[in-house]
């Protein structure tokens, strides 16, 4: 059993890498100590070296360049873009790292099996950070389904409601706009959705259907006299998506308003009123949303079959006002409901009253993650303290996610056709 507080190497500061991961270090020096870092970003080097105490020579230009000195901790925190993490886990694995790897593994089938056939060839431990298994909210569903609560499983119901402010950042302006540079939404934003309902659902997923697809963010629907940049805009006082409300003037998420964290933190690493502005006026993310360079899909549902009979649908919608997840479960006895916002679960069995399971209040801002953040670090480091078993979502569970998602877009890109994924992941 490890005494010591593990030591961990982390490549990519942006937001998972940087406020998710290194800020639980920084809060949990007994648990985690970061010892080296790697991103391209001279800033982002600069706030990691200053918060953990790291010399010059510890904060690296790249992971590449981080994965050719001698091995410097015990695990190593994949948090680079999306198209990069098997480039960067494998190396990682050859060198002696255990991993925690930022969802998706990778857009490409064939990259998601090499690294699984790695990590079992190094032996080596490897987290994929499907958080939505380790929240409290839903943990306590599994534990319910698993103790017949509402009978046998019959159906779920689950959505996931983006934000329309969230999309807009991350899924037209942001990094996750282009399936090709990136990944397919349904992959980067929603494969811990289908890793959840594989999980509660207790059973594989056979077949599925997919249809959705890119609405409303594009050249066509910009309002009359709607300008390139918000910042130029005469008609933004009347936009949702104007960037100047979002990152400046929202009760929520503006800088006037004193967050200093995400989103305004991926404008800049110290964002202040006057660099946000400055950001809005130049970058990417002052870009109108009718003009940016976005081919994502904005809403897609997905309708699935599981091998012990139970059926599940899911949709991912960047329409709605809250950011959270909604999941309704049917079953032969009663059904359930959660309330992620209030973070309770409402049960009702058939014929009895309602009973109401609330739960603890969730640290989470925006409640889309429910607090899995901190609950998953704490089970990863706990496991490799004390040596125990496999991670809640190994490399070889959360493969089946990646599978249903990329057979989801590859059946939306198709008009919804039926996929059966045994056909599917076969043809890799």
């Amino acid at each position: 059993m490890m005494e010591q507080p593990i030591t961990a190497v982390i490549g990519g500061l942006g937001v998972r890498g940087y406020e998710v991961y290194a800020s639980y270090a920084r809060r949990n020096p007994d648990k985690i100590r970061i010892v080296a870092v790697a991103d391209p970003d001279p800033a982002k080097r600069t706030a990691a070296r200053e918060a953990f105490g790291l010399a010059e020579e510890s904060c690296y230009e790249s992971m590449e360049a981080l994965l050719e000195a001698p091995r410097l901790g015990d695990v190593a925190v994949i948090a680079t873009q999306d198209r990069q993490h098997v480039r960067h886990a494998v190396p990682a694995m050859e060198k002696g790292y255990h991993l925690l790897l930022e969802k998706p593994v990778s857009p490409d089938l064939q990259e998601c099996l090499s690294l699984r056939g790695a990590a079992h060839r190094y032996q080596r431990i490897v987290a994929v950070a499907h958080v939505l298994r380790y929240t409290q909210i839903f943990s306590t569903v599994k534990q319910l389904l698993d103790a017949n609560a509402i009978g046998r499983l019959i159906h779920m119901d689950l959505i996931e409601n983006v934000a329309y402010w969230h999309f807009a950042h991350s899924y037209v302006r942001g990094n996750w706009r282009r399936a090709g540079e990136a990944s397919p939404m349904i992959l980067a934003k929603s494969c811990h959705d289908l890793d959840l309902l594989r999980w509660l659902a207790g059973d594989t997923c056979i077949s599925l259907s997919s249809v959705g697809g890119l609405s409303v963010f594009f050249a066509q629907n910009a309002p009359k006299g709607a300008a390139r940049r918000c910042t130029e805009c005469r008609v933004r006082g009347d936009c949702p998506y104007n960037a100047v409300q979002i990152y400046m003037d929202n009760e929520k998420t503006g800088i006037l308003h004193g967050n200093t964290e995400w989103p305004c933190s991926v404008l800049d690493v110290y964002p202040t009123p006057e660099n946000v502005r400055r950001a809005l006026e130049q970058g990417p993310y002052g870009r109108c949303v009718y003009a940016c360079d976005n081919d994502v899909a904005d809403h897609q549902c997905v309708s699935m079959a599981f091998a012990n009979g139970v059926c599940a649908t899911f949709t991912v919608t960047a329409f709605t006002a809250d950011c959270c997840r909604s999941l309704r479960a049917m079953g032969s006895l009663g059904e359930l409901e959660i309330d992620m916002l209030q973070n309770c679960i409402f049960l009702r069995p058939f014929g009895r009253p309602v009973q109401t399971i609330r739960l603890d209040p969730v640290r989470d801002k925006f409640a889309g993650h429910g607090g899995g953040d901190d609950r998953l670090m704490d089970a990863f480091v706990e496991m490799l303290r004390t040596e125990g078993a496999e991670p809640l979502t190994s490399i070889d569970v959360s493969i089946d996610s990646h599978i249903m998602a990329l057979a989801a877009e590859a059946s939306r890109l198709h008009g919804g056709k039926n996929i059966v994924l045994s056909e599917f992941a076969a043809q890799v």
